[in-house]
């Protein structure tokens, strides 16, 4: 518990400091940009900061540090906040190079700068294209590029901007590298937020980011998520704005194209349009009038056009064309064609009624027309006075507005994403993770009852304690695994009595056996312990690994003993006959292994979970059978023999020849080994007596403390 609070206690300090770091990263920044301002130099180097602490940092503080910079920078100047979406992507570019190790390469550095000018070049310029269109001045750089004919203007711009900005990042790389290399690096975790919910994993912050997910991480499930959601969230909040945004905007052209209307039909007599027709604008009222209409369409920028037409069913007849800087006049009495844009209005216009504002995109441009009729003294309507706004403009602004709102929405939404995925790497996905690596180490069937205890003590030591479901669930494994342990540890209690109540049983029915038999002198004893010499000899060489695993080494020692137990059934005048055996007396004999292997059928049957027994029956079975196939009781050669009765060939035979029998003396330790030795290949698996020549120092120590007596010192002459 009190590494788990330490930790934390440390986190919060080190994000104490880490802010602390953040700020001076906000004030270089800020003073460089206002240096290379204040002596009128075409640089920025508000980034050093930015890429300082991403570089070191990482992700969080770096991006921390670019937005807030830009939120600063638009206190005074509000376009400022349109461009933070180039400094929070610089930082995050500057953060992923030193977190893929791309800077230790030669020409990390290089590829830095290209990324940045990119950034600051590339889409610095776009924002400002987006939002007010292309600016394009034939004396630059960006003209002279135009002019040499390879590029059409906007590729001009782009590319000059560019160029442009290459001494600004390569000025502000070498500035943040120079910094870097005074700061010691014993104070680089201090720049980077730490908020551990459990005791930090031994093997390290980064492996712990690395995910071995199947299809997708959680970090990656919960970005997309956020994304998504932001993103849906950003688009539909910007169609509303925009629809509101339009809406608003034509509200108030239909308010300045009426409002003009009416101003100019107020001042025309409707009774002198006739003669105006008739004498084709050739009268002094006619030129006062038209001057009139002529400053009042100069004195608003909004009003694009600006006439007076009769309406007849032939057309539009022009009585008054006011001159403007992109479309002639057309003159006094011409006749124009109804646009198809108006053709739900001709009945109303012809009947002289008024009309609502028409919005119409036709040859002369995506317009909005309010029509206001002009009346004579009589009271009928003798023509209209038109007023155009220019809806291209909306256009334009809405462009403009689109791009402000996404490159403000991309600086916070690159921030947010970052400022989530830490969020989630604390609280959610190291602590998961954590929990996931340490129950990993859990192995209920091969760990020993020590390596459990201390596997359940590790961890509980991690400490999870996030307050909400995760540590819910951590709570719940400690408990698990406290208990499964505790379960363990039972379990192999009643295994390991078991295990010798087993033994005992298989020692007694062994001893039944040997103590008919008056020649064995502890025969099943040297037997199992040659059979565990041979069959650790095959393991340590590695001979048939996919048979020889520690269940089957443990079942062939544990069930060696009972090799022989079938010869309970041979008469005593043949198992102990001290001459040699008649061939009728032979046959008897060789019916022990038949036996054996009934016994032993019969106790797998009986006994609950005594695989083990399986083993016992191949030995009793098929221990004198011969690797050319030549033995008994069924003529098995090779491999087709089970391993088990290979193993207790050798062992049964070097023990017969190295003991004393009523018919013969013990053999010499060099005259046995030569026996064993010839019978390589032919009586017995190659394999077993090459691990079996080869532990001759084991085999030595059994014959010292079962031979002593009959052999003296010759087996200590040996050595």
């Amino acid at each position: 518990m009190n590494n788990s609070n330490d930790s934390v206690v440390v986190s919060k300090r080190q994000n104490v400091w880490a802010l602390v770091l953040c700020a001076a990263g906000v004030a270089l920044n800020m003073l460089l940009g206002m240096i290379v301002s204040a002596l009128g130099l075409p640089l920025y180097l508000d980034t050093v900061g930015s890429i300082i602490i991403a570089i070191i940092g990482g992700y969080l503080p770096g991006v921390m540090v670019g937005l807030v910079t830009n939120i600063i920078k638009s206190i005074s100047d509000p376009s400022s906040l349109y461009y933070g979406v180039l400094n929070v992507s610089i930082a995050f570019w500057a953060a992923w190079m030193a977190r893929h190790g791309r800077l230790k390469k030669p020409l990390g550095g290089v590829l830095m700068v290209i990324i940045f000018v990119l950034i600051g070049g590339g889409l610095g310029t776009l924002i400002p294209w987006f939002m007010d269109g292309l600016s394009f001045d034939s004396e630059s750089l960006s003209g002279v590029i135009y002019r040499t004919g390879y590029f059409n203007q906007a590729v001009s711009h782009l590319l000059s901007s560019i160029i442009m900005d290459i001494p600004d990042k390569i000025i502000t790389v070498i500035f943040a590298y120079v910094i870097i290399r005074l700061i010691p690096k014993k104070y680089y975790p201090l720049f980077s937020f730490k908020s551990w919910m459990q005791t930090p994993a031994s093997y390290g912050y980064t492996s712990v980011e690395k995910s071995d997910a199947r299809v997708m991480s959680l970090r990656m499930k919960m970005l997309l998520v956020l994304s998504l959601s932001l993103s849906t969230v950003a688009i539909v909040a910007t169609g509303i704005s925009i629809a509101a945004y339009r809406k608003a905007v034509i509200r108030d052209y239909t308010r300045i194209a009426q409002g003009t209307a009416n101003i100019a039909a107020s001042m025309l007599d409707g009774d002198q349009i006739d003669e105006y027709l008739k004498t084709k604008g050739e009268s002094e009222e006619y030129s006062e009038k038209k001057e009139m209409l002529a400053h009042i369409l100069s004195s608003s920028i909004d009003i694009y056009y600006l006439y007076v037409y009769k309406i007849e069913e032939d057309g539009c007849h022009v009585i008054f064309d006011i001159d403007t800087e992109d479309t002639p006049a057309e003159e006094t009495g011409t006749v124009i064609p109804f646009d198809e844009g108006f053709a739900d209005y001709i009945p109303d216009l012809l009947a002289g009624r008024e009309v609502e504002p028409i919005i119409t995109n036709d040859q002369y441009g995506y317009l909005l027309t309010a029509y206001q009729p002009v009346y004579n003294s009589e009271g009928l309507c003798v023509c209209y006075v038109g007023a155009d706004v220019d809806m291209g403009q909306l256009k334009d602004m809405q462009r403009s507005f689109i791009t402000e709102m996404i490159s403000v929405f991309l600086g916070f939404f690159i921030a947010l994403c970052i400022l989530v995925i830490w969020l989630t790497q604390y609280h959610i996905i190291y602590p998961v993770d954590t929990i996931t690596k340490y129950i990993n180490k859990f192995s209920f069937e091969d760990s020993t009852q020590e390596m459990l205890d201390d596997d359940v003590k590790a961890f509980r030591s991690i400490d999870i304690h996030t307050g909400d479901e995760v540590e819910k669930l951590y709570n719940a494994l400690c408990r698990m695994t406290l208990n499964q342990a505790e379960q363990m540890r039972s379990i192999r209690r009643l295994s390991d009595s078991t295990a010798k109540m087993q033994d005992g049983l298989i020692i007694t029915m062994a001893d039944m056996v040997e103590n008919r038999d008056s020649d064995t002198g502890a025969h099943i004893q040297k037997t199992a312990a040659y059979v565990k010499i041979i069959v650790e000899g095959l393991k340590k060489k590695g001979y048939y690994p996919e048979k020889i695993t520690p269940k089957f080494m443990s079942d062939v020692v544990r069930s060696a003993p009972l090799h022989d137990v079938g010869k309970i059934n041979i008469p005593d005048e043949v198992l102990n006959k001290p001459g040699k055996l008649t061939d009728e007396e032979y046959e008897i004999m060789k019916t022990h292994t038949v036996a054996g292997k009934n016994i032993m059928d019969k106790a797998i049957s009986t006994v609950e979970g005594g695989n083990y027994l399986k083993e016992a029956r191949n030995m009793a079975a098929y221990h004198h059978e011969r690797w050319d196939g030549k033995g008994y009781p069924e003529g098995l050669h090779g491999e087709v023999i089970p391993l088990s009765a290979r193993i207790m060939a050798v062992a049964d035979v070097f023990d017969a020849l190295t003991s004393p029998r009523v018919y013969k003396p013990a053999f010499p330790l060099e005259k046995a080994l030569s026996i064993i030795e010839d019978g390589k290949g032919t009586q017995f698996d190659p394999k077993c007596v090459e691990a079996f020549t080869d532990s001759l120092p084991e085999v030595q120590v059994i014959l010292r403390k079962y031979m002593q007596d009959v052999w003296g010192d010759t087996v200590n002459a040996k050595e």
